[in-house]
C-alpha cells in the first residue's frame, strides 16, 4: 500500500468520526445554494482533511467542495468531498460518505470512499486492485441490460435544466430498475463492488467521482462520458459500468439523445379521472 492511500484510508476514517458526532446531534443546516445545503459537519470534515493532508504532503494542491482549496508547488492533487451526500445527512437518511483521491500530472493514483454508517471503506490505487475493507472488489458479471440494476442522481439546483428524467424513464423500463440514493461516491463505490451494473449523471464535480472511477477501473469495469467519450473530470456527464453491459447502456443512451424511446411516456390524461 502506498503512502498516499495508507493517509487517504487514515484521514478518511478521521473524518467519518467527524460526521457521525455531528450525524449523532442531529446538526441543522443552512443554503449555500436555493436548493444546495451545507451543514458544520461539512465544514468540521473539511477543515480535518485539509489539516491532515498538509501535514502529510505540505507540497500538494487540494481542491475540496467547500472552499478549502491550496495551490500547492508540486504536480499533486487531491480531489476531497468531505460530505458527499449533505441533504441526506442533514435528513437523518444513512447515505453519506467521506471521498478523496489523489492525482499526478491529470493520472489518478490512489482513492478511497468511506461509509461511516456502514464502516465500510471502499479504497483503490493504480496498478494495485480495489478493496472493500479486507475483500477484494471485481464488478458484477451480468451481461444483458434486461437484468441490469442501474443508479444515477438528479442536481440540488438548476432542477428546472436538467434532462436527466428522460433517461431515468428509459433505463427503468428496460432494466430491474434504477436507483436514486443522493451519493455519487456510493454509488460508483457500488459499481466496483458489483451491487450495481452501472451509474450515469449529469453534471458532477471532480470531487464527486474522482474516487469512484477509479474504483471501477480497478474492479475490471468501464467509464466514459455518457456518448462514449473518454472519461474527463470536467466532462459534462458520466456513465460507469461492469464494463459487460457498457456498449448496451450506450445505445439506449444515444437514442434518448436523439429523441427516440424504447418505452414512450405514458400521458397523464390516462389517470385524470
Amino acid at each position: 500500500m502506498s503512502s498516499f492511500l495508507e493517509s487517504a484510508m487514515e484521514i478518511a476514517r478521521e473524518a467519518g468520526a467527524t460526521l457521525m458526532r455531528f450525524y449523532e446531534r442531529n446538526v441543522g443546516f443552512e443554503y449555500k445554494g436555493p436548493h444546495d445545503l451545507v451543514t458544520a459537519a461539512d465544514r468540521a470534515s473539511e477543515a480535518l482533511i485539509v489539516e491532515r493532508l498538509q501535514a502529510h504532503f505540505p507540497a500538494h494542491s487540494i481542491m475540496g467542495e467547500e472552499g478549502g482549496n491550496y495551490a500547492g508547488s508540486s504536480e499533486y492533487k487531491w480531489y476531497v468531498d468531505p460530505l458527499d451526500g449533505t441533504t441526506n445527512f442533514a435528513h437523518g437518511f444513512p447515505v453519506f460518505n467521506v471521498t478523496l483521491a489523489v492525482e499526478r500530472s491529470g493520472q489518478l493514483l490512489a482513492g478511497v470512499i468511506f461509509d461511516p454508517t456502514r464502516q465500510e471503506m471502499f479504497a483503490a490505487e493504480r496498478g494495485a486492485g480495489a478493496w472493500l475493507n479486507n475483500r477484494r472488489l471485481k464488478v458484477s458479471g451480468v451481461g444483458r441490460l434486461e437484468e441490469s440494476l442501474f443508479a444515477t442522481g438528479f442536481p440540488n439546483w438548476r432542477r428546472h435544466q436538467d434532462v436527466n428524467v428522460h433517461f431515468f424513464h428509459q433505463v427503468a423500463m428496460v432494466t430491474h430498475g434504477v436507483r436514486r440514493a443522493g451519493s455519487a461516491a456510493i454509488d460508483l463505490a457500488y459499481v466496483a463492488c458489483g451491487r450495481f451494473e452501472g451509474f450515469w449523471e449529469f453534471g458532477l464535480n471532480p470531487w464527486d467521482v474522482a474516487a469512484g472511477i477509479l474504483l471501477i477501473e480497478e474492479a475490471g469495469g468501464k467509464v466514459t462520458t455518457m456518448r462514449g467519450q473518454d472519461f474527463s473530470l470536467d466532462a459534462p456527464h458520466i456513465c460507469a459500468s461492469n464494463a459487460v453491459v457498457h456498449q448496451q447502456i450506450l445505445d439506449l443512451f444515444g437514442e434518448v439523445f436523439e429523441g427516440r424511446y424504447r418505452v414512450p411516456l405514458l400521458q397523464i390524461t390516462r389517470f385524470a379521472n
